[in-house]
């Protein structure tokens, strides 16, 4: 079983820019779909951004698109978030996830290995 741990978060001034990490061990990383979600106090868990296995192009909610990034080094066991342009709504507690669907998904309940979340902080 792949276990995850993020890491990157902290707090940055709207405009800002922060990259967040997902280092996994156990398992076969190569053969997870793998996402970011985030929640905010009081919503719901919402879909962030999707990397496929190998060779896929990456996916990202409207909400961040043209901002957030996602990407994964196979050889490194991590995956990456990259955000910038960052506005106070994206203040979350972000989560990385992975699960062995082949079928691309960005609805959470399909995620089945779960980080214990970091915590990002858009303010002024």
């Amino acid at each position: 079983q792949v276990q995850l741990v993020e890491s990157g978060g902290g707090l940055v001034q709207p405009g800002g820019s922060l990259r967040l990490s997902c280092a996994a061990s156990g398992g076969t990383f190569s053969w997870y779909q793998m996402a970011w979600f985030r929640q905010a106090p009081g919503k719901e868990r919402e879909f962030v951004a999707r990397i496929m296995r190998i060779g896929s192009v990456p996916y990202t909610a409207d909400s961040v698109k043209g901002r957030f990034t996602i990407s994964r080094e196979n050889a490194k066991n991590t995956v990456h978030l990259q955000m910038s342009s960052l506005r106070p709504e994206d203040t979350a507690v972000y989560y990385c996830a992975g699960t062995g669907r082949v079928v691309p998904s960005t609805a959470a309940g399909d995620y089945d290995v779960w980080g214990q979340g970091t915590q990002v902080t858009v303010s002024s």
